[in-house]
């Protein structure tokens, strides 16, 4: 029995003034079970990453395909690729504005009490949102391959690569919306400040087009986007099946990305409770 369990039925039970590691990783797992399971009893939650997938993979290839690219099959290996990290990206807004309405309705407040580390309640819910964007990403490659003709060139290895890759810079990048979550008065207001940062970084990236398309100013930013390098890591993955150094960079971005906003959204969680 953990000790978040034991202290769920008494919190006045095993009060500890520091939790080690290994403990703190023991309640992560039970928070991402809590999370899984409500993900499991309000399916609408998962609509962005089973329904926006298969509409937006169709529509974006249909729509573009013939003036970017001058086919649906020529603009499928840049689209696909370039969708799985937008789709993630908006998966990670739901982690900030769900994180506001779990502490709107006062579920955070128990743990006020509770002999348990200050990240778990922030990182049980990541580690569950981590199925969500494992989901998003094969659902858009199986979108591509199955109904719009996309042949990955990286093959099922580099499309596995490429999956998994989207889970770690999702679950990097979902600590910018954590933040937000705890920083914000109200699940609406997470949600706006969150999609005027998504829309930008996905946009203004070379998800859609080629950045050297761009006006100079926008290709400066897409340049710099660390989703610009989360997406061409993905993109030759499974376009090639090899492991560039985009992927490098995105790994370090995504580093930053954690050691700036982790710390930022439990010191602010902290002061909530």
């Amino acid at each position: 029995m953990t000790a978040l369990t034991t202290a769920l039925r008494d919190p006045a039970e095993g009060l500890s003034s520091h939790v080690g590691i290994r403990d703190t990783v023991s309640q992560t797992l039970t928070l991402a079970w809590r999370a899984t399971m409500k993900m499991r009893r309000n399916f609408e939650q998962m609509f962005d990453v089973t329904i926006q997938p298969l509409l937006f993979t169709a529509m974006f290839a249909g729509i573009f395909g013939g003036a970017v690219a001058g086919s649906v099959g020529g603009y499928n290996p840049m689209i696909i690729t370039g969708l799985v990290g937008q789709t993630v990206m908006t998966a990670c807004v739901a982690t900030g504005v769900q994180l506001r309405e779990d502490m709107d309705k006062g579920v955070f407040d128990r743990f006020k009490v509770l002999p348990i580390s200050r990240i778990a309640p922030l990182a049980g819910p990541m580690v569950a949102d981590m199925l969500r964007y494992a989901i998003a990403s094969s659902l858009t490659f199986f979108t591509g391959i199955v109904f719009l003709g996309y042949r990955p060139g990286g093959g099922v290895l580099g499309v596995l690569g490429a999956i998994v890759f989207a889970i770690i810079a999702g679950w990097s990048l979902a600590w910018i919306f954590t933040w937000f979550g705890t920083i914000g008065r109200t699940a609406q207001g997470v949600q706006a400040t969150s999609l005027m940062i998504m829309f930008p970084l996905t946009f203004i990236s070379n998800a859609f087009v080629p950045a050297d398309t761009m006006p100079s100013w926008l290709h400066a930013f897409a340049d710099v986007n660390p989703v610009s390098h989360v997406i061409s890591a993905i993109r030759d993955l499974a376009n090639e099946g090899r492991i560039t150094a985009d992927c490098g960079w995105a790994l370090l971005g995504c580093a930053l990305v954690v050691a700036i906003f982790a710390p930022l959204s439990v010191r602010s969680f902290t002061r909530k409770m």
